[in-house]
């Protein structure tokens, strides 16, 4: 009985002493995730309410004027670069980069796959899985034949000129969150 309690006692300070780097690594992929959970209610509420307001084409205008601000107002907010990144981007800014290109690859063809951290010798990003959930969301992302009303693909066509993000529907998955943290 004596050797069980040693023996447990054991694996207790051995589970509790992990490597300061893996809980470094731990923080960082649950704040990564508190931040893209943040923004991602931040930005739909903004959303709905300008759908709320206005319909749809309310809806663009607001994305083409501030989902830009509002997501580098939450970057200063949280010391962070906070982006969506798509290869079905509406903004060319939501561009993938070159390196991405797999990763993004691996989250399209995996749906059990929900984030990563990734580390890089000067930086630590962490990604966070988009999903097209709500049926509002057909309104701008849906298909043009069905679901966009003709203003407002008339308005997203003048806005965006080089758009990728229409065709979506219900559960597809729509791109990422980036949030990266600078040493």
């Amino acid at each position: 009985m004596k050797r069980s309690w040693i023996f447990l006692a054991f694996l207790i300070v051995i589970s509790c002493s992990e490597p300061e780097e893996t809980r470094e690594l731990a923080s960082a992929k649950e704040l990564g995730e508190s931040i893209a959970e943040t923004a991602q209610r931040i930005l739909m509420k903004n959303v709905a309410e300008s759908m709320a307001k206005g319909g749809a084409e309310y809806a663009v205008e607001f994305c083409n004027e501030k989902a830009m601000v509002l997501t580098d107002s939450l970057s200063q907010n949280f010391e962070v670069e906070i982006s969506r990144i798509s290869d079905g981007n509406r903004n060319p800014k939501n561009a993938l980069s070159e390196t991405e290109l797999e990763l993004f690859k691996e989250f399209s063809e995996n749906k059990s796959v929900i984030d990563t951290l990734i580390s890089t010798d000067d930086q630590l990003t962490y990604y966070k899985r988009i999903e097209l959930t709500m049926p509002t969301c057909l309104k701008c992302h849906g298909n043009p034949e069905t679901d966009i009303s003709s203003n407002t693909l008339k308005i997203i066509q003048e806005k965006y000129p080089y758009d990728k993000a229409k065709a979506y529907a219900i559960g597809d998955f729509r791109g990422l969150w980036k949030i990266s943290f600078s040493d």
